[in-house]
């Protein structure tokens, strides 16, 4: 009986060990560029440069003369400038993610051969 159970884990094991590239890149990529588009949609809620675009000629704080409208132009401007910047970068990073995920199965068999070797 225990004999069984050990030969059938010893072969899920082993079968699970052929199937995980397998699965790494087709439905582990897919997993993986959902999360990344999630990741970059929550970055664009937090970093909103759209709704500051939208809202750039509306005075701040109520100050509806022209000192106010021109403080406040400028002012949404350079919001909306380093939002954006913000937002590139947050996109490189998870474009880095997603590269990162897909070369970490071969750096890993890299330095394990590499560990062999030595």
């Amino acid at each position: 009986m225990w004999v069984l159970v050990f030969q059938r884990i010893f072969i899920d094991a082993f079968l699970d060990m052929i199937y995980f590239p397998v699965w790494w890149y087709t439905g582990g990529v897919k997993h993986a560029i959902i999360w990344c588009f999630n990741l970059f949609k929550s970055g664009n809620e937090i970093l909103a440069p759209s709704l500051w675009l939208q809202n750039i000629f509306v005075p701040m704080f109520g100050q509806w003369d022209w000192q106010g409208r021109i403080i406040s132009f400028f002012m949404r401007l350079a919001q909306v400038i380093g939002r954006t910047f913000a937002l590139v970068v947050w996109f490189i990073v998870c474009l880095a993610l997603f590269f990162v995920w897909l070369l970490l199965p071969v750096l890993v068999i890299y330095s394990l051969y590499l560990s062999i070797i030595k």
